[in-house]
C-alpha cells in the first residue's frame, strides 16, 4: 500500500474507490488481491489507520458494532482479515429471542444448533474490523490511498476521471461508490432514489448486564417505543440498538444514561438483570431511512453498501448487504470473457442482476417488519403476536428464514 503526499496531475488504476468505511476497504482489498491496481479515495479528514496503535486495553468498547453473518465472515476469511480481528473482542451470537408487544406478546426463537452452524452471527465493533482492514492495507502493493475530494465524475468509451478539488484526476476503468448513504458517486451519475424516512433515530450505546448473556441476542418488536435490540458483547456486556420514533429519541438524548438503563428494565430486566452504563459512557443517535436507488450501475460506475441500498438496522443485515455486493462483484469480475474489461457494461449489469434480489428481499422485509409493528391498532397487535407464536412452532420454515439470515442459503 502506499500513501502518497504529493499533488501529481494524475493517477490511473484499474479501480477508484470513493469511500473510507469497511465495505470500501474490504472492496479494494478483494480487487487488489485478485489482482487489479485500486486507488482507494478517502476523505481529508480521515485515512486508513490513523487511529490503529491505540491497544485493546486502552481502548473503551465501540456504541457501533456490527452483527456479520457467514457471509461476510467466509470474504473476511478469505482476504487473512477474519483472524486478524482481536477475538476477546468479538462476540458469537449463539441465539436469538424475538418478542413482540402488549401484555400477550408473541415470542419467536433462533439458535445455533437449529440452524445446523456454530453461530447465527459475530458481534464486531467497527474499530476492530477497520482495524484488521488497515493493517491488511499496509501489504496490499497494489492500493494506493490517496486524500482527496471529489468535485467532478466524468464517463468516456474507456473508463472514468474523478477530478479532485486540488486538481489531481484519478483515471480508472471502474469507479465503485462505497461512500455511504448520501452518495457523491450516485449523484454525480444521476441515479434516482426512493427516500423514505422512518422517523426514527437508531440510539446505540453499551452496558454490563447482571446476568450472563450466554450469547443471546435479545430483541423486542413494540409499537410505542419502537424497536429494541441487545447484542451480546464479551464478557457481561450488551450493546444497545434502539430505533426510538423521533419524539422519544429526543427524550432519550436529554437523559443520562442511568435514566436510560432504568428505562430499559421493563424489557431487560429477566432476561439480563440490571443494565449499568459502561464507563466511559458513550452514546450516538442516528437518523433512519430506506433508501433505493433506481440503479446500482451507470457506465464505468458501480454502488455498493449504503451507497446501493439503505435499509431499515432492525434485522442488522445492512453492513452484511454490502458484504454480499462485494462477493458478487468480485465473481462477476472473475468470470467475465477475456475480452471484457473490468468496467464493461455487461460486466456491470451481471453484478446488478446478481444483486437484485437479495436485496429487493432485504428491503422488503426490514420495511415490512417496521410497518407491521409500527401501526398502533389491537387487531394488528394480536395477528402479529400470534404470527410470531405460529412461526415459531413451524421448524422446517425457521431454519430457512435462518439460513437466509445468516448467509448460509
Amino acid at each position: 500500500m502506499t500513501t502518497p503526499t504529493s499533488s501529481s496531475a494524475s493517477t490511473r488504476s484499474d479501480v477508484c474507490i470513493v469511500g473510507n468505511g469497511a465495505i470500501a476497504k474490504t472492496a479494494a482489498l478483494g480487487l487488489a488481491q485478485a489482482g487489479h491496481s485500486v486507488t482507494l479515495l478517502v476523505p481529508n479528514s480521515t485515512a486508513p489507520g490513523e487511529n490503529s496503535a491505540v491497544t485493546s486495553g486502552e481502548r473503551p468498547w465501540d456504541v457501533r458494532v456490527y452483527a456479520l453473518n457467514h457471509t461476510a465472515r467466509d470474504l473476511l476469511s478469505s482476504l487473512k482479515v477474519w483472524d486478524a480481528l482481536e477475538p476477546g473482542r468479538v462476540a458469537p451470537v449463539d441465539a436469538m429471542a424475538v418478542n413482540g408487544d402488549g401484555k400477550n406478546s408473541g415470542s419467536l426463537g433462533f439458535d445455533a444448533f437449529g440452524a445446523h452452524t456454530g453461530a447465527l452471527a459475530w458481534i464486531v465493533e467497527d474499530s476492530n474490523l477497520n482495524g484488521a482492514l488497515d493493517a491488511a492495507l499496509k501489504f496490499a502493493h497494489k492500493v494506493e490511498i490517496l486524500k482527496g475530494c471529489g468535485t467532478r465524475l466524468t464517463c468516456g468509451p474507456d473508463g472514468a476521471a474523478v477530478q479532485l478539488e486540488d486538481g489531481r484526476r484519478i483515471d480508472a476503468q471502474l469507479v465503485l461508490g462505497a461512500d455511504g448513504r448520501d452518495s457523491w458517486v450516485r449523484g454525480q451519475c444521476d441515479i434516482g432514489i426512493d427516500y423514505r424516512s422512518y422517523h426514527q433515530k437508531a440510539i446505540v450505546t453499551n452496558f454490563s448486564c447482571e446476568k450472563p448473556h450466554h450469547g443471546v441476542a435479545h430483541q423486542w418488536f413494540t409499537c410505542a417505543d419502537g424497536i429494541i435490540a441487545l447484542l451480546p458483547l464479551p464478557g457481561n456486556r450488551v450493546s444497545l440498538v434502539w430505533s426510538a420514533p423521533e419524539t422519544l429519541a429526543a427524550t432519550l438524548a436529554e437523559e443520562s444514561m442511568s435514566e436510560l438503563a432504568v428505562r430499559l428494565c421493563e424489557y431487560a430486566d429477566a432476561p439480563l438483570g440490571a443494565l449499568k452504563p459502561l464507563q466511559p459512557e458513550s452514546f450516538k443517535s442516528v437518523p433512519l431511512a430506506l433508501v433505493r436507488p433506481h440503479a446500482l450501475t451507470a457506465p464505468h460506475v458501480a454502488l455498493i453498501g449504503d451507497a446501493a441500498h439503505a435499509v431499515h438496522p432492525l434485522a442488522g443485515h445492512g453492513m452484511n448487504l454490502g458484504f454480499g455486493d462485494i462477493v458478487d462483484l468480485l465473481r462477476v469480475v472473475r468470470e467475465r470473457e477475456e475480452h471484457r474489461g473490468i468496467g464493461d457494461e455487461r460486466v456491470l449489469a451481471r453484478y446488478a442482476r446478481a444483486r437484485k434480489e437479495d436485496v429487493l428481499l432485504m428491503q422488503l422485509a426490514t420495511d415490512g417488519l417496521e410497518r407491521l409493528f409500527g401501526a398502533n391498532l389491537e387487531p394488528l397487535r394480536v395477528a402479529r403476536n400470534l404470527g410470531l407464536n405460529l412461526l415459531d412452532k413451524l421448524p422446517f420454515i425457521k431454519r430457512r428464514l435462518m439460513a437466509h439470515a445468516i448467509g448460509q442459503s
